[in-house]
Protein backbone atom coordinates (compact mmCIF):
# COMPACT_ATOMS: atom_id res chain seq x y z
CA UNK A 1 0.00 0.00 0.00
CA UNK A 2 1.04 3.59 -0.61
CA UNK A 3 2.52 5.65 2.21
CA UNK A 4 1.75 9.24 3.12
CA UNK A 5 3.59 11.36 5.64
CA UNK A 6 1.21 12.22 8.46
CA UNK A 7 0.61 15.88 9.19
CA UNK A 8 0.75 16.89 5.53
CA UNK A 9 -2.16 18.44 3.69
CA UNK A 10 -4.58 15.88 2.27
CA UNK A 11 -4.06 14.91 -1.38
CA UNK A 12 -7.04 15.64 -3.63
CA UNK A 13 -7.88 13.35 -6.54
CA UNK A 14 -8.34 14.66 -10.07
CA UNK A 15 -11.74 14.48 -11.75
CA UNK A 16 -10.13 13.58 -15.07
CA UNK A 17 -10.97 9.89 -15.68
CA UNK A 18 -8.03 7.58 -16.32
CA UNK A 19 -10.27 5.04 -18.10
CA UNK A 20 -7.97 2.29 -16.80
CA UNK A 21 -11.10 0.16 -16.46
CA UNK A 22 -14.19 0.58 -18.62
CA UNK A 23 -17.78 -0.42 -18.01
CA UNK A 24 -20.83 -0.70 -20.23
CA UNK A 25 -24.51 -0.71 -19.33
CA UNK A 26 -25.78 -4.27 -19.66
CA UNK A 27 -29.16 -4.22 -17.96
CA UNK A 28 -31.69 -2.25 -15.99
CA UNK A 29 -34.80 -3.23 -14.06
CA UNK A 30 -37.71 -0.98 -13.19
CA UNK A 31 -38.95 -2.39 -9.87
CA UNK A 32 -41.70 0.18 -9.50
CA UNK A 33 -42.14 3.84 -8.74
CA UNK A 34 -41.04 3.79 -5.11
CA UNK A 35 -37.46 4.88 -4.33
CA UNK A 36 -34.82 2.18 -3.93
CA UNK A 37 -32.50 2.94 -1.04
CA UNK A 38 -30.29 -0.12 -0.80
CA UNK A 39 -28.66 -2.79 -2.94
CA UNK A 40 -26.04 -5.34 -1.87
CA UNK A 41 -24.11 -8.28 -3.28
CA UNK A 42 -23.52 -11.34 -1.10
CA UNK A 43 -19.90 -11.23 0.10
CA UNK A 44 -20.44 -13.86 2.80
CA UNK A 45 -20.87 -17.15 0.96
CA UNK A 46 -19.02 -17.97 -2.31
CA UNK A 47 -22.01 -20.05 -3.40
CA UNK A 48 -24.01 -16.83 -3.70
CA UNK A 49 -21.42 -14.27 -4.85
CA UNK A 50 -23.53 -13.63 -7.97
CA UNK A 51 -26.67 -12.90 -5.94
CA UNK A 52 -27.83 -9.48 -4.83
CA UNK A 53 -30.73 -8.00 -2.91
CA UNK A 54 -32.52 -4.66 -3.23
CA UNK A 55 -34.74 -2.74 -0.81
CA UNK A 56 -37.31 -0.01 -1.29
CA UNK A 57 -40.88 0.67 -0.23
CA UNK A 58 -42.16 -2.36 1.66
CA UNK A 59 -40.40 -4.75 -0.72
CA UNK A 60 -37.25 -6.86 -0.68
CA UNK A 61 -36.16 -8.50 -3.95
CA UNK A 62 -33.48 -11.14 -4.43
CA UNK A 63 -31.78 -11.58 -7.80
CA UNK A 64 -29.11 -13.57 -9.57
CA UNK A 65 -26.63 -11.74 -11.82
CA UNK A 66 -26.16 -13.88 -14.92
CA UNK A 67 -22.89 -14.02 -16.83
CA UNK A 68 -24.49 -12.75 -20.04
CA UNK A 69 -25.59 -9.52 -18.39
CA UNK A 70 -29.03 -10.79 -17.49
CA UNK A 71 -30.73 -10.48 -14.11
CA UNK A 72 -33.11 -13.18 -12.88
CA UNK A 73 -35.53 -12.66 -10.00
CA UNK A 74 -35.19 -15.31 -7.30
CA UNK A 75 -37.69 -14.12 -4.71
CA UNK A 76 -39.85 -11.12 -3.85
CA UNK A 77 -40.90 -10.29 -0.31
CA UNK A 78 -43.57 -7.72 0.53
CA UNK A 79 -43.80 -6.72 4.16
CA UNK A 80 -47.12 -7.18 5.90
CA UNK A 81 -47.04 -3.50 6.87
CA UNK A 82 -47.80 -1.57 3.70
CA UNK A 83 -46.48 1.61 5.33
CA UNK A 84 -43.01 0.12 5.80
CA UNK A 85 -40.26 1.72 3.75
CA UNK A 86 -37.02 -0.25 3.79
CA UNK A 87 -33.86 1.85 3.86
CA UNK A 88 -31.24 -0.86 4.22
CA UNK A 89 -30.61 -4.54 3.61
CA UNK A 90 -27.64 -6.79 4.37
CA UNK A 91 -26.76 -10.43 3.76
CA UNK A 92 -26.22 -12.65 6.81
CA UNK A 93 -26.45 -16.36 7.50
CA UNK A 94 -27.40 -18.91 10.16
CA UNK A 95 -25.04 -21.19 12.01
CA UNK A 96 -25.81 -23.90 9.44
CA UNK A 97 -24.73 -21.48 6.68
CA UNK A 98 -28.27 -21.00 5.44
CA UNK A 99 -28.44 -17.55 3.81
CA UNK A 100 -30.41 -14.72 5.43
CA UNK A 101 -31.14 -11.15 4.45
CA UNK A 102 -31.80 -8.60 7.17
CA UNK A 103 -33.77 -5.47 6.26
CA UNK A 104 -34.87 -2.42 8.20
CA UNK A 105 -36.45 0.94 7.58
CA UNK A 106 -38.88 3.59 8.70
CA UNK A 107 -40.73 1.36 11.18
CA UNK A 108 -37.61 0.55 13.19
CA UNK A 109 -38.22 -3.19 12.85
CA UNK A 110 -35.67 -5.57 11.33
CA UNK A 111 -36.99 -8.47 9.28
CA UNK A 112 -34.64 -11.44 8.94
CA UNK A 113 -35.64 -13.54 5.92
CA UNK A 114 -34.41 -17.10 5.40
CA UNK A 115 -33.58 -17.16 1.70
CA UNK A 116 -33.81 -20.95 1.46
CA UNK A 117 -37.37 -21.39 2.69
CA UNK A 118 -38.43 -17.82 1.81
CA UNK A 119 -39.95 -17.25 5.25
CA UNK A 120 -39.39 -14.74 8.02
CA UNK A 121 -36.80 -16.26 10.35
CA UNK A 122 -36.87 -13.54 13.01
CA UNK A 123 -38.37 -10.13 13.59
CA UNK A 124 -36.04 -7.94 15.63
CA UNK A 125 -37.81 -5.29 17.70
CA UNK A 126 -36.12 -2.74 19.92
CA UNK A 127 -35.25 0.43 18.05
CA UNK A 128 -37.45 3.42 18.81
CA UNK A 129 -37.22 4.92 15.34
CA UNK A 130 -36.08 4.25 11.77
CA UNK A 131 -33.25 1.83 10.98
CA UNK A 132 -30.86 3.57 8.58
CA UNK A 133 -28.26 0.88 8.00
CA UNK A 134 -27.53 -2.78 8.75
CA UNK A 135 -24.06 -4.30 8.42
CA UNK A 136 -22.96 -7.90 8.91
CA UNK A 137 -19.93 -9.13 10.84
CA UNK A 138 -17.35 -10.44 8.33
CA UNK A 139 -16.20 -13.38 10.49
CA UNK A 140 -19.42 -14.13 12.38
CA UNK A 141 -22.20 -13.45 9.86
CA UNK A 142 -24.88 -14.30 12.43
CA UNK A 143 -24.10 -10.89 13.98
CA UNK A 144 -25.38 -7.63 12.53
CA UNK A 145 -25.17 -4.00 13.59
CA UNK A 146 -28.09 -1.63 13.10
CA UNK A 147 -27.81 2.16 13.03
CA UNK A 148 -30.95 4.05 13.97
CA UNK A 149 -32.61 7.43 14.03
CA UNK A 150 -33.14 6.79 17.77
CA UNK A 151 -29.45 7.78 18.25
CA UNK A 152 -28.34 4.23 19.02
CA UNK A 153 -26.49 1.32 17.45
CA UNK A 154 -27.55 -2.23 18.33
CA UNK A 155 -25.74 -5.54 17.94
CA UNK A 156 -28.06 -8.45 17.12
CA UNK A 157 -27.67 -12.18 16.75
CA UNK A 158 -29.97 -12.94 13.81
CA UNK A 159 -29.82 -16.69 14.44
CA UNK A 160 -31.32 -16.39 17.94
CA UNK A 161 -33.08 -13.03 17.62
CA UNK A 162 -31.19 -11.58 20.60
CA UNK A 163 -30.21 -7.95 21.03
CA UNK A 164 -26.76 -8.42 22.55
CA UNK A 165 -25.45 -4.87 23.02
CA UNK A 166 -26.74 -1.30 22.74
CA UNK A 167 -24.38 1.58 22.02
CA UNK A 168 -25.89 4.88 23.18
CA UNK A 169 -25.90 7.34 26.05
CA UNK A 170 -23.34 9.64 27.64
CA UNK A 171 -20.72 9.76 24.87
CA UNK A 172 -22.88 8.22 22.15
CA UNK A 173 -24.37 9.94 19.12
CA UNK A 174 -26.51 13.03 19.68
CA UNK A 175 -28.56 12.77 16.51
CA UNK A 176 -29.58 9.88 14.30
CA UNK A 177 -26.96 7.28 13.43
CA UNK A 178 -26.78 6.74 9.69
CA UNK A 179 -23.96 4.26 9.00
CA UNK A 180 -21.96 1.51 10.73
CA UNK A 181 -19.22 -0.90 9.71
CA UNK A 182 -17.37 -3.76 11.40
CA UNK A 183 -13.57 -3.67 11.41
CA UNK A 184 -12.29 -6.22 8.85
CA UNK A 185 -9.76 -7.83 11.23
CA UNK A 186 -10.61 -6.82 14.81
CA UNK A 187 -13.78 -8.75 15.54
CA UNK A 188 -14.61 -6.57 18.55
CA UNK A 189 -14.38 -3.20 16.81
CA UNK A 190 -16.73 -1.13 14.64
CA UNK A 191 -17.24 2.43 13.47
CA UNK A 192 -20.41 4.53 13.37
CA UNK A 193 -21.36 7.96 12.05
CA UNK A 194 -24.39 10.17 11.91
CA UNK A 195 -26.14 13.47 11.65
CA UNK A 196 -24.31 14.89 14.67
CA UNK A 197 -21.28 15.15 12.27
CA UNK A 198 -19.14 12.78 14.37
CA UNK A 199 -17.59 9.41 13.64
CA UNK A 200 -17.13 7.07 16.60
CA UNK A 201 -15.04 3.93 17.02
CA UNK A 202 -16.38 1.39 19.50
CA UNK A 203 -14.90 -1.70 21.14
CA UNK A 204 -16.95 -4.70 22.28
CA UNK A 205 -13.97 -6.53 23.78
CA UNK A 206 -15.08 -6.04 27.38
CA UNK A 207 -18.48 -7.57 26.61
CA UNK A 208 -17.49 -10.26 24.11
CA UNK A 209 -18.59 -13.00 26.51
CA UNK A 210 -22.16 -11.74 26.01
CA UNK A 211 -21.73 -12.07 22.27
CA UNK A 212 -20.70 -15.70 22.74
CA UNK A 213 -23.54 -16.27 25.19
CA UNK A 214 -26.05 -15.08 22.57
CA UNK A 215 -25.36 -18.21 20.50
CA UNK A 216 -26.25 -20.64 23.30
CA UNK A 217 -29.05 -18.74 25.06
CA UNK A 218 -32.04 -21.06 25.59
CA UNK A 219 -34.51 -18.67 27.16
CA UNK A 220 -36.66 -16.07 25.43
CA UNK A 221 -34.62 -13.36 23.67
CA UNK A 222 -36.34 -10.74 25.85
CA UNK A 223 -34.75 -12.33 28.93
CA UNK A 224 -31.20 -11.93 27.61
CA UNK A 225 -29.03 -9.58 29.75
CA UNK A 226 -28.47 -6.98 27.04
CA UNK A 227 -25.65 -4.60 27.93
CA UNK A 228 -25.37 -0.85 27.30
CA UNK A 229 -22.12 0.76 26.16
CA UNK A 230 -21.96 4.54 26.50
CA UNK A 231 -18.30 5.27 25.77
CA UNK A 232 -16.61 4.89 22.37
CA UNK A 233 -12.83 4.52 22.28
CA UNK A 234 -12.49 7.35 19.77
CA UNK A 235 -14.61 10.23 18.49
CA UNK A 236 -13.55 12.08 15.36
CA UNK A 237 -14.81 15.27 13.74
CA UNK A 238 -13.34 15.22 10.26
CA UNK A 239 -16.54 16.51 8.65
CA UNK A 240 -18.57 19.65 9.36
CA UNK A 241 -21.94 18.30 8.26
CA UNK A 242 -24.00 15.09 8.32
CA UNK A 243 -21.91 11.94 7.86
CA UNK A 244 -23.99 9.31 6.07
CA UNK A 245 -21.53 6.57 5.10
CA UNK A 246 -18.37 5.13 6.64
CA UNK A 247 -16.31 2.04 5.83
CA UNK A 248 -13.05 0.60 7.12
CA UNK A 249 -10.09 0.51 4.75
CA UNK A 250 -7.68 -1.59 6.77
CA UNK A 251 -7.10 0.54 9.88
CA UNK A 252 -8.00 3.68 7.92
CA UNK A 253 -11.56 4.94 7.48
CA UNK A 254 -13.40 6.10 4.37
CA UNK A 255 -16.22 8.49 5.19
CA UNK A 256 -18.66 10.66 3.27
CA UNK A 257 -20.60 13.73 4.25
CA UNK A 258 -22.85 16.04 2.23
CA UNK A 259 -19.78 17.97 1.10
CA UNK A 260 -19.26 16.49 -2.39
CA UNK A 261 -16.30 14.34 -1.37
CA UNK A 262 -15.20 11.16 0.37
CA UNK A 263 -12.32 11.34 2.84
CA UNK A 264 -9.72 8.72 3.70
CA UNK A 265 -8.30 9.33 7.16
CA UNK A 266 -6.43 7.68 9.98
CA UNK A 267 -7.68 7.86 13.57
CA UNK A 268 -4.94 8.63 16.08
CA UNK A 269 -5.95 6.94 19.31
CA UNK A 270 -5.17 8.41 22.71
CA UNK A 271 -4.24 6.30 25.72
CA UNK A 272 -7.59 7.18 27.27
CA UNK A 273 -10.90 6.80 25.42
CA UNK A 274 -12.60 9.82 23.94
CA UNK A 275 -11.56 12.59 21.60
CA UNK A 276 -8.46 11.92 19.55
CA UNK A 277 -6.75 13.38 16.53
CA UNK A 278 -7.44 12.36 12.95
CA UNK A 279 -5.21 12.79 9.93
CA UNK A 280 -7.10 13.25 6.67
CA UNK A 281 -4.88 11.72 3.99
CA UNK A 282 -6.84 11.62 0.72
CA UNK A 283 -9.86 13.38 -0.72
CA UNK A 284 -12.05 11.86 -3.45
CA UNK A 285 -14.24 14.58 -5.06
CA UNK A 286 -17.81 13.59 -5.98
CA UNK A 287 -19.65 16.37 -7.86
CA UNK A 288 -23.38 16.87 -7.25
CA UNK A 289 -23.32 14.70 -4.14
CA UNK A 290 -24.39 17.10 -1.39
CA UNK A 291 -27.67 15.33 -0.68
CA UNK A 292 -27.68 13.14 2.40
CA UNK A 293 -28.26 9.36 2.29
CA UNK A 294 -26.13 8.62 -0.75
CA UNK A 295 -23.89 5.67 0.06
CA UNK A 296 -20.79 4.27 -1.59
CA UNK A 297 -19.62 0.66 -1.98
CA UNK A 298 -16.37 -1.22 -2.58
CA UNK A 299 -15.36 -4.55 -4.02
CA UNK A 300 -14.37 -7.28 -1.55
CA UNK A 301 -10.62 -6.63 -1.90
CA UNK A 302 -11.04 -2.85 -1.56
CA UNK A 303 -9.44 -2.09 -4.91
CA UNK A 304 -12.26 0.14 -6.12
CA UNK A 305 -14.96 2.42 -4.74
CA UNK A 306 -18.14 3.44 -6.55
CA UNK A 307 -20.73 6.05 -5.65
CA UNK A 308 -23.71 7.60 -7.38
CA UNK A 309 -24.83 11.21 -7.26
CA UNK A 310 -27.90 13.41 -7.58
CA UNK A 311 -27.64 13.50 -11.38
CA UNK A 312 -27.73 9.73 -11.89
CA UNK A 313 -23.99 9.40 -12.57
CA UNK A 314 -21.57 6.94 -10.96
CA UNK A 315 -17.98 7.76 -10.04
CA UNK A 316 -15.51 4.87 -9.76
CA UNK A 317 -12.26 5.50 -7.86
CA UNK A 318 -9.12 3.40 -7.63
CA UNK A 319 -8.43 2.89 -3.90
CA UNK A 320 -4.92 1.54 -4.45
CA UNK A 321 -3.58 4.71 -6.08
CA UNK A 322 -2.01 7.76 -4.52
CA UNK A 323 -2.77 10.46 -5.55
CA UNK A 324 -6.36 9.22 -5.96
CA UNK A 325 -7.19 8.12 -9.51
CA UNK A 326 -10.69 8.43 -10.93
CA UNK A 327 -11.18 5.26 -12.98
CA UNK A 328 -14.28 6.29 -14.91
CA UNK A 329 -17.61 8.13 -14.78
CA UNK A 330 -20.67 6.06 -15.71
CA UNK A 331 -23.68 7.83 -17.17
CA UNK A 332 -26.71 7.16 -19.34
CA UNK A 333 -29.07 9.67 -20.89
CA UNK A 334 -32.05 8.04 -19.11
CA UNK A 335 -30.36 7.87 -15.70
CA UNK A 336 -31.33 11.22 -14.22
CA UNK A 337 -32.58 10.29 -10.76
CA UNK A 338 -30.63 10.23 -7.49
CA UNK A 339 -28.59 7.06 -7.04
CA UNK A 340 -28.96 6.25 -3.36
CA UNK A 341 -26.53 3.34 -3.21
CA UNK A 342 -24.22 1.31 -5.41
CA UNK A 343 -23.08 -2.29 -5.01
CA UNK A 344 -19.82 -3.62 -6.43
CA UNK A 345 -19.40 -7.34 -7.06
CA UNK A 346 -16.66 -9.36 -5.39
CA UNK A 347 -13.99 -8.47 -7.98
CA UNK A 348 -15.48 -5.11 -8.95
CA UNK A 349 -16.42 -6.24 -12.45
CA UNK A 350 -20.11 -5.50 -11.98
CA UNK A 351 -21.62 -2.34 -10.50
CA UNK A 352 -25.26 -2.04 -9.52
CA UNK A 353 -27.01 1.23 -8.79
CA UNK A 354 -30.24 1.65 -6.79
CA UNK A 355 -32.07 4.72 -8.01
CA UNK A 356 -34.70 6.90 -6.42
CA UNK A 357 -36.97 6.39 -9.44
CA UNK A 358 -37.19 2.64 -8.67
CA UNK A 359 -34.63 1.51 -11.26
CA UNK A 360 -31.70 -0.86 -10.78
CA UNK A 361 -28.89 -0.22 -13.25
CA UNK A 362 -26.28 -2.87 -14.09
CA UNK A 363 -22.85 -1.98 -15.46
CA UNK A 364 -20.23 -4.58 -16.42
CA UNK A 365 -16.53 -4.26 -17.07
CA UNK A 366 -15.87 -4.51 -20.80
CA UNK A 367 -12.56 -6.26 -20.06
CA UNK A 368 -14.33 -9.03 -18.15
CA UNK A 369 -13.56 -12.21 -20.10
CA UNK A 370 -14.09 -15.59 -18.48
CA UNK A 371 -13.96 -13.93 -15.09
CA UNK A 372 -16.43 -14.21 -12.26
CA UNK A 373 -18.44 -11.13 -11.37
Amino acid sequence: MWKIALGNEAIVGSLTPSNKKSYKLTNRIQEGKKPLYSVAFNFIDPRFFNCFVSAGGNGINLYNCLEDGGISLLHSYADEDKDESFYTVSWACGVERNPFVAAGGVKGIIRVIDVTDKLIHKTLVGHGDSVNEIRTHPAKPQLVLSASKDESVRLWNVETGICVLIFAGTEGHRYEVVSVDFHPHDECCFVSCGMDTTIKIWSMKEFWTYVEKSFTWNEAPSNFPTKFLQFPVHTASVHTNYVDCNRWFGDFILSKSVENEILLWEPQMNDSPGEGTSDVLLRYPIPNCNLWFIKFSCDLSLNYLSIGNQKGKIYVWDLQSCPPVLVTILSHNESKSVIRQTAMSVHGNTILAASEDGTIWRWDSVTKVAESL
